[in-house]
């Protein structure tokens, strides 16, 4: 985020211990761009993020997940899955392409892209019964099958800072589309 006077921060967000910026204006307060910005500091705290998110997922919802190798993704993945009540192990399933769990309250379909090579594979696999079902997706690596993503998603973004710590996390959660 650049540098706005005008924003603020607060640590009294859905979340404590989890940082949230706002703006304030005439309503008092604005989230920016319908986004949240969380700043976590271990896999614990990442992972407990994704838990709280989850416990709010509806039939339906699909959330991207970017951000670079390493960046934990994965852990909070883990967390998410934790709070849709899925009690087996998770796992990246960077070389099937998808993975279903069904012991939650919802099923849920885990993506990890990062080997498509042709959108056409996601055809292959029937991403749509995931993406437009009864279940929640989380697709990792979202960015290389942009051109079949559902227009109204969730789309959350894990970055490093070295600067603030090698285990500093900042997590946006964006609402888009309709």
């Amino acid at each position: 985020m650049k540098y706005d006077p005008g924003v603020r921060q607060t640590n009294f967000c859905l979340m404590p211990g989890f940082v949230l910026y706002y703006k304030l204006d005439k309503s008092n307060f604005v989230m920016l761009e319908n986004s949240m910005v969380y700043e976590t500091n271990g896999e614990k705290e990442t992972r407990e993020l994704g838990f709280r998110l989850a416990r709010e997922a509806k039939p339906g919802d699909v959330y991207t997940l970017t951000g670079d190798l390493g960046v934990g993704k994965t852990v909070f993945t883990k967390g998410f899955a934790e709070g849709l009540g899925i009690t087996e192990p998770v796992s990246s399933p960077t070389f099937t392409i998808v993975q279903q769990y069904d012991s939650g309250r919802l099923p849920f379909y885990h993506f990890d892209v990062y080997r498509i090579g042709d959108v056409e594979e996601m055809d292959e696999i029937g991403y749509e019964d995931c993406f437009y079902g009864e279940g929640v997706t989380m697709i990792e690596w979202a960015k290389l099958i942009r051109e079949i993503l559902p227009t109204h998603r969730t789309k959350i973004l894990i970055e490093k800072d070295l600067e603030r710590g090698f285990d500093y996390r900042r997590i946006t959660i964006e609402e888009v589309g309709e």
